[in-house]
Protein backbone atom coordinates (compact mmCIF):
# COMPACT_ATOMS: atom_id res chain seq x y z
CA UNK A 1 0.00 0.00 0.00
CA UNK A 2 2.41 2.41 0.84
CA UNK A 3 4.61 1.39 -2.69
CA UNK A 4 1.24 2.40 -4.03
CA UNK A 5 0.55 5.56 -2.64
CA UNK A 6 4.37 6.37 -3.34
CA UNK A 7 3.57 5.79 -7.12
CA UNK A 8 0.10 7.64 -7.07
CA UNK A 9 2.17 10.66 -5.72
CA UNK A 10 4.98 10.50 -8.02
CA UNK A 11 2.51 9.76 -11.02
CA UNK A 12 0.59 13.35 -9.43
CA UNK A 13 3.23 15.56 -9.20
CA UNK A 14 4.12 14.40 -12.92
CA UNK A 15 0.66 15.24 -13.89
CA UNK A 16 0.75 18.81 -12.28
CA UNK A 17 4.34 19.40 -13.53
CA UNK A 18 2.80 18.88 -17.08
CA UNK A 19 -0.10 20.61 -16.57
CA UNK A 20 1.83 23.83 -15.32
CA UNK A 21 4.01 23.31 -18.34
CA UNK A 22 1.58 23.98 -20.99
CA UNK A 23 -0.17 26.93 -19.33
CA UNK A 24 3.47 28.60 -19.17
CA UNK A 25 4.27 27.96 -21.90
CA UNK A 26 0.31 28.56 -23.37
CA UNK A 27 1.37 32.09 -21.55
CA UNK A 28 3.86 33.09 -24.09
CA UNK A 29 6.72 31.58 -21.98
CA UNK A 30 10.07 29.60 -23.88
CA UNK A 31 12.13 27.24 -21.86
CA UNK A 32 15.38 28.17 -22.49
CA UNK A 33 19.04 27.76 -21.12
CA UNK A 34 20.08 29.62 -17.65
CA UNK A 35 23.68 29.50 -15.45
CA UNK A 36 22.17 28.41 -12.07
CA UNK A 37 24.81 30.70 -10.50
CA UNK A 38 22.71 33.43 -12.27
CA UNK A 39 19.62 32.80 -9.91
CA UNK A 40 18.93 33.74 -6.72
CA UNK A 41 16.21 32.28 -4.68
CA UNK A 42 12.33 33.75 -4.56
CA UNK A 43 12.35 36.63 -1.65
CA UNK A 44 9.84 34.66 0.24
CA UNK A 45 11.59 32.15 1.66
CA UNK A 46 9.24 28.83 2.16
CA UNK A 47 11.58 26.41 3.28
CA UNK A 48 13.46 24.84 6.30
CA UNK A 49 14.92 21.74 5.07
CA UNK A 50 18.22 22.40 2.93
CA UNK A 51 20.50 19.83 1.51
CA UNK A 52 20.54 16.38 3.21
CA UNK A 53 17.55 17.23 5.35
CA UNK A 54 15.02 16.91 2.28
CA UNK A 55 14.37 13.58 1.85
CA UNK A 56 13.48 13.81 -1.75
CA UNK A 57 16.59 15.76 -2.75
CA UNK A 58 19.29 13.12 -3.21
CA UNK A 59 16.98 11.07 -5.58
CA UNK A 60 15.89 13.67 -7.55
CA UNK A 61 19.41 15.15 -8.37
CA UNK A 62 20.73 11.47 -9.03
CA UNK A 63 17.93 11.30 -12.00
CA UNK A 64 18.54 14.58 -13.37
CA UNK A 65 22.55 13.19 -13.43
CA UNK A 66 21.51 10.56 -15.40
CA UNK A 67 18.46 11.69 -17.50
CA UNK A 68 18.60 15.38 -17.28
CA UNK A 69 16.70 17.63 -15.58
CA UNK A 70 12.94 16.60 -17.11
CA UNK A 71 10.73 19.55 -16.07
CA UNK A 72 11.82 23.24 -16.46
CA UNK A 73 11.50 25.75 -13.34
CA UNK A 74 9.58 29.25 -13.70
CA UNK A 75 11.98 32.14 -13.28
CA UNK A 76 11.58 36.32 -13.55
CA UNK A 77 14.15 38.73 -14.43
CA UNK A 78 15.53 40.29 -11.28
CA UNK A 79 13.16 43.05 -9.79
CA UNK A 80 16.12 44.83 -8.46
CA UNK A 81 17.48 45.67 -12.52
CA UNK A 82 20.35 42.96 -11.90
CA UNK A 83 22.36 42.37 -15.03
CA UNK A 84 21.37 39.32 -16.52
CA UNK A 85 19.91 37.96 -13.07
CA UNK A 86 16.80 36.08 -12.21
CA UNK A 87 14.81 34.89 -8.78
CA UNK A 88 12.88 31.85 -9.26
CA UNK A 89 9.43 31.31 -8.48
CA UNK A 90 9.45 27.37 -7.68
CA UNK A 91 11.82 24.44 -8.73
CA UNK A 92 14.24 25.67 -6.16
CA UNK A 93 15.35 22.01 -5.96
CA UNK A 94 15.95 21.31 -9.27
CA UNK A 95 18.00 24.63 -9.77
CA UNK A 96 20.30 23.64 -6.44
CA UNK A 97 20.54 20.21 -8.41
CA UNK A 98 21.74 21.65 -11.52
CA UNK A 99 24.18 23.91 -9.69
CA UNK A 100 25.29 20.60 -7.74
CA UNK A 101 25.99 18.91 -10.85
CA UNK A 102 27.45 21.39 -13.00
CA UNK A 103 24.61 22.15 -15.05
CA UNK A 104 22.04 24.71 -16.82
CA UNK A 105 18.96 25.01 -15.50
CA UNK A 106 15.99 24.57 -17.86
CA UNK A 107 13.25 27.54 -17.44
CA UNK A 108 10.79 29.83 -18.45
CA UNK A 109 11.24 33.36 -17.76
CA UNK A 110 8.06 35.50 -17.17
CA UNK A 111 7.77 38.89 -15.84
CA UNK A 112 5.61 38.16 -12.83
CA UNK A 113 4.60 41.07 -9.91
CA UNK A 114 5.29 39.68 -6.16
CA UNK A 115 1.87 38.45 -6.06
CA UNK A 116 2.03 36.46 -8.98
CA UNK A 117 5.58 35.03 -7.83
CA UNK A 118 4.54 34.19 -4.84
CA UNK A 119 0.67 32.89 -5.99
CA UNK A 120 2.47 30.49 -8.50
CA UNK A 121 5.17 29.59 -5.35
CA UNK A 122 2.72 28.65 -2.96
CA UNK A 123 0.53 26.67 -5.89
CA UNK A 124 3.10 24.53 -6.20
CA UNK A 125 3.93 23.59 -3.09
CA UNK A 126 0.11 23.03 -2.22
CA UNK A 127 0.10 21.02 -5.16
CA UNK A 128 2.94 18.69 -4.26
CA UNK A 129 2.44 18.86 -0.34
CA UNK A 130 6.36 18.51 0.53
CA UNK A 131 6.06 21.62 2.79
CA UNK A 132 6.02 21.06 6.74
CA UNK A 133 3.47 22.85 9.17
CA UNK A 134 5.90 24.87 10.16
CA UNK A 135 7.26 26.10 7.04
CA UNK A 136 3.92 26.28 5.81
CA UNK A 137 3.27 28.81 8.69
CA UNK A 138 6.70 30.43 8.50
CA UNK A 139 5.21 31.49 4.90
CA UNK A 140 2.32 32.68 5.97
CA UNK A 141 3.67 34.60 8.17
CA UNK A 142 6.29 35.98 5.83
CA UNK A 143 4.04 37.28 2.90
CA UNK A 144 1.87 38.77 5.17
CA UNK A 145 5.00 40.48 7.07
CA UNK A 146 5.84 41.56 3.48
CA UNK A 147 2.47 43.58 2.99
CA UNK A 148 0.22 41.22 1.18
CA UNK A 149 -3.27 40.95 1.91
CA UNK A 150 -4.19 38.00 3.76
CA UNK A 151 -6.64 36.98 1.10
CA UNK A 152 -3.51 36.92 -1.42
CA UNK A 153 -1.42 35.06 1.30
CA UNK A 154 -4.67 32.28 1.52
CA UNK A 155 -4.60 32.45 -2.58
CA UNK A 156 -0.86 31.19 -2.05
CA UNK A 157 -1.36 28.84 0.37
CA UNK A 158 -4.69 27.24 -0.83
CA UNK A 159 -6.00 27.36 2.61
CA UNK A 160 -9.16 28.77 3.95
CA UNK A 161 -9.32 31.87 6.35
CA UNK A 162 -9.47 29.54 9.60
CA UNK A 163 -6.68 27.32 8.95
CA UNK A 164 -4.67 30.92 7.78
CA UNK A 165 -5.87 32.32 10.84
CA UNK A 166 -3.97 28.85 12.89
CA UNK A 167 -1.04 29.11 10.56
CA UNK A 168 -0.36 32.66 11.70
CA UNK A 169 -1.05 31.91 15.25
CA UNK A 170 2.14 29.49 15.48
CA UNK A 171 4.28 31.73 13.24
CA UNK A 172 3.78 33.98 15.88
CA UNK A 173 4.88 32.21 18.95
CA UNK A 174 7.92 30.83 17.28
CA UNK A 175 10.83 33.09 16.65
CA UNK A 176 11.99 32.40 13.33
CA UNK A 177 15.28 32.51 14.05
CA UNK A 178 14.17 29.23 16.49
CA UNK A 179 12.07 27.59 13.66
CA UNK A 180 15.65 27.38 11.23
CA UNK A 181 17.15 26.09 13.53
CA UNK A 182 15.15 23.52 13.95
CA UNK A 183 14.20 22.60 10.58
CA UNK A 184 10.57 21.57 8.81
CA UNK A 185 10.19 18.72 11.26
CA UNK A 186 7.85 16.93 9.18
CA UNK A 187 6.31 14.62 11.66
CA UNK A 188 5.49 17.63 13.66
CA UNK A 189 2.08 19.43 13.52
CA UNK A 190 0.16 22.59 15.40
CA UNK A 191 -0.44 21.05 17.98
CA UNK A 192 3.24 20.56 19.38
CA UNK A 193 4.11 23.93 18.20
CA UNK A 194 1.77 25.99 19.85
CA UNK A 195 2.96 23.98 23.02
CA UNK A 196 6.56 25.04 21.96
CA UNK A 197 5.37 28.87 21.61
CA UNK A 198 4.38 28.07 25.18
CA UNK A 199 7.78 27.29 26.49
CA UNK A 200 9.40 29.83 25.02
CA UNK A 201 7.64 32.55 26.34
CA UNK A 202 10.20 35.18 28.37
CA UNK A 203 13.70 36.33 27.75
CA UNK A 204 14.98 33.24 30.01
CA UNK A 205 13.13 30.68 27.42
CA UNK A 206 14.58 31.99 24.50
CA UNK A 207 18.46 32.68 26.12
CA UNK A 208 17.90 28.96 27.29
CA UNK A 209 16.55 27.93 23.60
CA UNK A 210 19.55 30.02 21.73
CA UNK A 211 22.05 27.79 24.12
CA UNK A 212 20.74 24.66 23.41
CA UNK A 213 20.21 25.09 19.43
CA UNK A 214 23.82 26.32 19.13
CA UNK A 215 25.00 22.99 21.01
CA UNK A 216 26.70 20.44 18.20
CA UNK A 217 24.52 17.48 18.96
CA UNK A 218 21.46 19.61 18.11
CA UNK A 219 23.30 20.66 14.87
CA UNK A 220 23.62 16.74 14.65
CA UNK A 221 20.38 15.43 14.91
CA UNK A 222 17.51 15.21 12.16
CA UNK A 223 14.82 17.82 12.51
CA UNK A 224 12.25 16.15 14.15
CA UNK A 225 15.01 15.39 16.71
CA UNK A 226 15.93 19.08 16.94
CA UNK A 227 12.32 19.51 17.80
CA UNK A 228 12.09 17.24 20.43
CA UNK A 229 16.02 18.02 22.45
CA UNK A 230 14.44 21.35 22.41
CA UNK A 231 11.43 21.09 24.05
CA UNK A 232 12.43 18.80 26.70
CA UNK A 233 15.01 21.36 27.67
CA UNK A 234 12.67 23.66 27.86
CA UNK A 235 9.85 21.38 29.45
CA UNK A 236 12.28 20.35 32.40
CA UNK A 237 11.73 20.94 35.74
CA UNK A 238 14.09 23.78 36.57
CA UNK A 239 16.81 22.06 39.03
CA UNK A 240 15.68 22.29 43.39
CA UNK A 241 18.04 25.12 44.58
CA UNK A 242 20.85 24.03 47.54
CA UNK A 243 18.53 23.94 50.39
CA UNK A 244 21.01 26.51 53.04
CA UNK A 245 22.11 24.83 55.67
CA UNK A 246 22.78 27.16 59.43
CA UNK A 247 25.85 26.07 60.98
CA UNK A 248 25.27 25.03 64.86
CA UNK A 249 28.25 26.40 67.11
CA UNK A 250 28.76 25.15 70.36
CA UNK A 251 29.70 26.58 73.34
CA UNK A 252 33.43 27.56 72.43
CA UNK A 253 32.57 28.09 69.26
CA UNK A 254 33.34 25.18 67.58
CA UNK A 255 30.68 23.81 64.66
CA UNK A 256 29.00 20.41 65.90
CA UNK A 257 26.23 20.29 63.35
CA UNK A 258 24.30 22.68 60.66
CA UNK A 259 20.12 22.87 60.45
CA UNK A 260 18.78 22.73 57.33
CA UNK A 261 15.09 23.58 55.62
CA UNK A 262 13.19 21.18 53.13
CA UNK A 263 10.26 22.88 52.40
CA UNK A 264 8.31 22.82 56.04
CA UNK A 265 10.92 20.54 57.41
CA UNK A 266 14.12 21.30 59.28
CA UNK A 267 16.93 18.74 58.94
CA UNK A 268 19.39 18.73 61.96
CA UNK A 269 23.18 17.45 61.16
CA UNK A 270 24.99 16.56 64.53
CA UNK A 271 28.89 16.75 63.48
CA UNK A 272 31.11 13.70 65.28
CA UNK A 273 32.82 17.01 66.45
CA UNK A 274 29.50 17.39 68.92
CA UNK A 275 31.11 14.52 70.75
CA UNK A 276 30.05 10.96 70.66
CA UNK A 277 26.76 9.92 72.37
CA UNK A 278 25.52 13.57 71.81
CA UNK A 279 23.12 12.90 69.16
CA UNK A 280 21.38 10.65 71.65
CA UNK A 281 21.06 13.27 74.81
CA UNK A 282 19.98 15.86 72.08
CA UNK A 283 16.98 12.92 71.18
CA UNK A 284 16.14 12.21 74.73
CA UNK A 285 15.71 15.95 75.53
CA UNK A 286 13.73 16.62 72.68
CA UNK A 287 10.82 16.08 74.24
CA UNK A 288 11.45 18.73 77.04
CA UNK A 289 12.19 20.96 74.73
CA UNK A 290 9.16 20.60 72.21
CA UNK A 291 7.29 21.22 75.22
CA UNK A 292 9.20 24.61 76.41
CA UNK A 293 8.32 25.28 72.89
CA UNK A 294 4.75 24.98 72.61
CA UNK A 295 4.52 26.79 76.05
CA UNK A 296 6.48 29.87 74.84
CA UNK A 297 3.89 31.24 72.49
CA UNK A 298 3.24 31.90 68.90
CA UNK A 299 4.94 35.12 69.31
CA UNK A 300 8.35 33.61 70.32
CA UNK A 301 8.42 31.01 66.98
CA UNK A 302 10.24 32.62 64.53
CA UNK A 303 13.35 32.78 66.78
Amino acid sequence: VKAMGLSLDALNEQVSDARRLRESLAAGGRVVEVDPGLIDPSPFADRLSFGDEDAGFAALRESMRSGGQQVPVLLRPHPDDSAGRYQSAYGHRRIQAARELGLPVKAIVRPLTDIELATAQGNENAERRDLSFIERAMFAHMLVESGFDRAVAQSALSVHKSEMSRLLQVAEAIPRPIARAIGAAPKVGRPRWLALGELLRGEAARVKAADETAKERFRAADSDRRFQMLFDRLSAAPAKKPKQEAPLKGAAGETIGSLARRGKDSVLTLSGEAGEGFGAFVAARLPQLHAEFAASGPQDRTR
